[in-house]
């Protein structure tokens, strides 16, 4: 119970970027002035909170305000993406404390991958010139389907060779550091509600713009993860009857229709960039549709349809999850969003408006990621955090 008592706390201060008094975290949380003053003095104890001078409008003396230490702890956090490897440390109140960005090493073998990830991992905390010993752990964003219990990677389609690869104990053995593993899409989405500012609150929808296309969910301030941890998997929804075939079965998936591969190869086969190279490699995408998105910019029209095109099939995506969940926004973000965002949010706005069931009742909004291009790094970094430090359910079991 005392454990919980101190996550309800220290959450309540995490949610205040100003600090609170012990007064007023009496007032929110609704525990007594003695436990609230015994439980600052644990966190105090810990370095996990600082006393940050005082103030005071009304009658009555100053009060002491608390506020997060960000140098009470750190996580580390990386994304594996098909294309590219990002890695970031964090401090306890969400910033990039060092940040670093490598090419996936191409192939079909996982071990070379994460002998990267845990080389990269070991350089990049000794850059940071951060206490090894204040890294509470490391968390690891990648793409899906995985087995959240057992830390494994299953089969995503886009990485090939990966068939149940144990991510989270090889990592945890490389590094030393204790290793959590979760979707690319779901840690973008606990990095908006820990970093995001106002995008992260409330309910919402992250749409990950990467290598492949998925949702993470946010209900009530509640990040959503499903049965086995797989929730948001969008690639299967049809958003246009005569599209492409899917490996699924169908026509016209967000798989088959609007993943950047899918683009960079209507884009070759219009004239728009060169479609005699042989790279078909993850990163070689995400150069092509730079590519591809500069043209566009640039006023080639072929390539602004192209683009326009997927806009309109995502907003199809997009408001069938909206229409289902009742959220009040819609985040974009990750790897490939800098290059669409100009066009897409330009596009999608009104088109996910028209489709709304509830638009008659509130408005949803459309914005881009309020943590940045690192959402899913930084996301995997904010998932120790969480793991350490926000109320749980869990926490009120007691044992036997």
């Amino acid at each position: 119970m005392g454990d919980f008592n101190l996550t309800v706390i220290l959450d309540a201060i995490r949610r205040s970027p100003g600090g609170l008094s012990r007064v007023e975290l009496a007032q929110i949380v609704g525990l007594s002035p003695q436990t609230i003053s015994n439980i600052s003095r644990r966190l105090l104890d810990q370095s996990l909170i600082v006393e940050a001078g005082k103030e005071g409008t009304g009658p009555g003396k100053p009060r002491t305000m608390l506020r997060l230490n960000p140098a009470g702890m750190y996580a580390v956090g990386v994304h594996l993406d098909p294309a590219v490897l990002t890695f970031v440390v964090l401090d306890l109140v969400g910033a990039v404390v060092k940040h670093s960005r490598v090419k996936t090493p191409s192939g079909a073998d996982p071990g070379a991958v994460i002998g990267t990830i845990a080389a990269e991992i070991n350089q990049l905390v000794a850059d940071s010139g951060v206490d090894r010993a204040k890294i509470a752990g490391l968390g690891v964003a990648s793409p899906g389907p995985i087995d959240l219990e057992e830390g494994t990677v299953v089969d995503p389609p886009l990485l090939l060779g990966w068939h149940r690869v144990p991510l989270r104990d090889a990592l945890a053995e490389a590094t030393g550091l204790s290793t959590l593993v979760d979707k690319d899409v779901t840690s973008a989405a606990v990095a908006e509600t820990w970093a995001g500012g106002p995008s992260g609150a409330g309910s919402f929808v992250f749409m990950y713009m990467g290598t492949g296309i998925g949702c993470g969910i946010v209900l009530n301030d509640e990040v959503v993860r499903g049965t086995s941890g797989n929730a948001g998997e969008i690639g299967h929804i049809m958003v246009d009857p005569d599209g492409p075939p899917c490996d699924c079965g169908i026509r016209g998936c967000v798989k088959s229709s609007c993943i950047p591969q899918v683009l960079v190869a209507q884009a070759e086969a219009a004239g728009i960039l060169d479609g005699s190279r042989q790279d078909r490699s993850a990163p070689a995408i995400q150069d092509s549709f730079a590519e591809l998105c500069a043209a566009a910019y640039a006023g080639n029209e072929k390539a602004a349809e192209i683009i326009d095109k997927s806009a309109v099939l995502v907003a199809r995506a997009v408001s069938s999850v909206t229409n289902t969940l009742d959220v009040d926004r819609v985040v974009f973000g990750g790897p490939f969003w800098t290059s669409l965002s100009q066009a897409y949010l330009a596009r999608i706005p009104g088109l996910v408006e028209e489709s709304s069931a509830t638009r008659k009742i509130h408005a949803i909004e459309v914005v881009g990621t309020g943590v940045g291009e690192d959402v899913a790094a930084i996301g995997a970094a904010c998932l120790v955090l969480e793991h350490m430090l926000a109320p749980r359910s869990q926490r009120l079991l007691l044992e036997g």
